[in-house]
């Protein structure tokens, strides 16, 4: 065995570790050694949005050890940047295998830092999280969760005093002060716990109001108010606080999933928790078939992301993408608000690079500001900051199926999202329509964009080099054509410039320095290449798009964007 990891195992097993981490060592050196190297060749990476990985022992895993560390490190940090101010923190947990362990583990550390620590009483969903940490005017605050990966993961997402994740330079000096934390014996495990307050009901009534406030059309949710919802919380935390919220907001015919209504960190229906997957969505899709519902809804363990699924032109049940979502979410709220005469003049909205460009010509055909940032909802909550008190920040969102609607929340937030998809649907409904229907209108108006995404996995050791050698070899020899269609312009977020391949002229991209590439061909294609910061993947987003002149032609134009989806990747040799 490489004498680095020898040695890391060799700390643990004559440190201050726990007599049950130091036999499971004992036990892998004998029947796994190689899982064994795998779980101590590295330390788990602190990185700008804070721990992701798979739990068990090692320096290379989500346990108590690691969790312990990150947090003291963040704590040192919060020392220096506040100095003797009082420091409040808020944290939470989603339905994890052990989620609730590593949140009260979190608590213990901060609280033995002389830190006033808000614990939620139970699972909690993230955006609530975000949504206390500007309640209880806290310093920082962190969710123990991994969102939609497998039941394997846990993680530790990191927030700062606007609600948001952590951004520059927070972030970075963050990971440094983790970094420096090189033994267990650094960190401050108890001593503190009188420093922790329980919370629960009051935060939940005071976040289930702001959400009910998101509401546009009361009014049209009243005449209504039966709109058959199936809903499924994937055994996650959605359950806290979806069905309270649609309740809130007047709906009266919901059907909650039974087979995925029990939190359970084994997520035991799916092999994912994730909305994004048409497994994870069919027992919620048939159970909208036998009712017959208008809508169905599915949020992941954490409840910030959503997914739906609706009847399409045919009568045809069908999941809608995260952009799709996105565009039907940013045009109602643009549109509604018009509508109602609530509208501002200074009001914007907020995509992602890697999102549908339709988001851009909706808000520009409506004369609203739309800033594009770069992935993550960090990203969007800086930029609302940046503008606060100039521009008034209306929706934020990215392919995702993510959606940040309103700014008491700095993170996305699928609870919101639900009760306002269910009272899009009961809008469209009221006047004889879906929301594929609406879709359909959308494309005819603004343009028919069609998008798709790859996402390859690198496991192991060497994961992440492969991963780095594919970016590596892309940015320096870009495709001269994709799909038979020349590439026009690359944008290189990390190297932050943008080139006219056919010119050579070039300029600067002002956002912050990001590991993505695209590439724009000259019939409109776009191709984004963004290695994940949290896992060994890389994804690959596919945007094509036609015009659309009626609802008729739509089968034939959609199936022409597929096609040329599936062109595209194919003479990327993605396939």
């Amino acid at each position: 065995m490489d004498s680095v990891i020898q040695e890391r195992i060799n700390v643990w097993l004559n440190g201050d570790y726990d007599a049950e981490t130091k036999n499971i060592i004992t036990e892998f050196q004998k029947s796994n050694p190689d899982e064994l190297a795998d779980a101590f060749y590295r330390n788990l990476e602190f990185g700008t949005g804070g721990l992701r990985g798979l739990m068990g022992v090692g320096t290379n895993r989500v346990n108590k050890y690691t969790i312990g560390m990150a947090t003291q490190g963040f704590a040192n940090y919060l020392k220096k940047t506040y100095g003797n101010e009082e420091i409040k923190l808020a944290i939470a947990h989603d339905s994890r295998n052990n989620s609730r362990f590593f949140a009260e583990t979190t608590a213990n550390v901060f609280a033995a830092n002389g830190f006033k620590v808000y614990l939620f009483e139970a699972l909690r969903p993230t955006p609530e999280l975000s949504f206390a940490i500007r309640y209880l005017g806290c310093k920082a605050g962190v969710v123990c969760t991994a969102s939609h990966n497998p039941k394997e993961y846990n993680g530790y997402k990191a927030y700062w005093n606007d609600g948001g994740q952590l951004v520059p330079p927070h972030d970075k000096n963050v990971i440094n002060e983790v970094e420096a934390i090189q033994n267990v014996t650094d960190v401050k495990w108890s001593g503190g716990e009188a420093n922790i307050t329980i919370i629960g009901k009051e935060l939940d009534e005071a976040y289930m109001n702001m959400v009910h406030d998101l509401s546009v059309y009361p009014d049209v949710i009243a005449k209504q108010h039966d709109l058959k919802i199936v809903y499924t919380p994937i055994h996650g935390t959605g359950i806290m606080l979806v069905p309270q919220v649609l309740s809130k907001f007047g709906f009266t015919n919901v059907t909650v999933v039974d087979e995925q209504s029990t939190p359970d960190g084994n997520f035991p229906t799916v092999v994912y928790p994730n909305p994004e997957e048409s497994e994870t969505m069919s027992i919620g899709l048939n159970k909208a078939k036998v009712l017959n519902a208008d809508i169905l809804l599915g949020t992941d363990p954490d409840a910030d992301r959503v997914g739906i699924g609706v009847k399409n032109h045919k009568g045809e049940w069908v999941l809608m993408n995260g952009n799709q979502t996105a565009v039907l979410a940013f045009a109602y709220m643009i549109e509604a608000r018009k509508a109602k005469g609530i509208a501002h003049s200074n009001d914007m909205v907020i995509s992602t690079v890697v999102t549908t460009e339709m988001i851009n010509q909706v808000a520009k055909q409506n004369n609203v500001g739309c800033y594009n940032v770069l992935t993550g909802f960090k990203w969007i909550a800086e930029k609302i900051k940046e503008l606060e008190g100039k521009e008034n920040y209306i929706i934020g969102g990215e392919e995702s199926f993510g959606l940040m609607i309103g700014d008491q929340i700095r993170d996305k937030d699928a609870v919101s999202a639900v009760a306002i998809m269910c009272e899009m649907a009961a809008y469209e409904k009221n006047q004889g329509k879906t929301l594929f229907d609406k879709m359909i209108e959308l494309y005819i108006q603004y343009g028919f964009y069609y998008e798709s995404l790859i996402s390859i996995t690198k496991k192991g050791m060497n994961g992440q080099k492969e991963i780095a050698d594919m970016m590596q070899g892309y940015r320096n020899n870009p495709p001269q054509q994709i799909n038979h269609s020349a590439v026009v312009t690359l944008l290189d977020y990390e190297l932050q410039m943008g080139k006219n391949l056919i010119t050579g002229e070039t300029w600067d991209i002002q956002l912050p320095k990001s590991n993505v590439l695209q590439f724009i061909t000259a019939d409109g294609s776009k191709i984004s290449a963004r290695p994940s910061g949290t896992e060994p993947k890389i994804k690959f987003y596919f945007s094509v798009n036609t015009t659309l002149e009626s609802k008729e032609a739509f089968d034939s134009k959609q199936l022409e964007l597929i096609e040329r989806i599936n062109g595209i990747i194919s003479s990327m040799g993605l396939k």
